[in-house]
């Protein structure tokens, strides 16, 4: 059976987080498991925003569409 002991503490300098708790047996082994509260999440990637910014890229669908009509009529048949 696991016995669940929560308790709030602050992370100190140094990643450092101390835990003293009398639930706690000495000589016993435990796993520590830290969740972050209100940790930020990573941003949500905007891939719209990138269109157009790499090398020889287009600028918009229609710029796209314009190389492909030239190309293909470039084409022999």
């Amino acid at each position: 059976m696991v016995q669940a002991v929560r308790k709030f503490v602050t992370i100190q300098p140094g990643g450092r987080v101390d835990l003293v708790s009398s639930e706690l047996p000495v000589g016993r082994q435990a796993e520590v498991i830290v969740l972050l509260i209100g940790a930020p999440s990573q941003p949500a990637i905007n891939y719209l925003a990138s269109f157009g910014s790499g090398r020889g890229a287009f600028t918009s669908g229609q710029a796209a569409d314009a190389f492909l009509r030239t190309e293909r009529d470039a084409w022999e048949l």
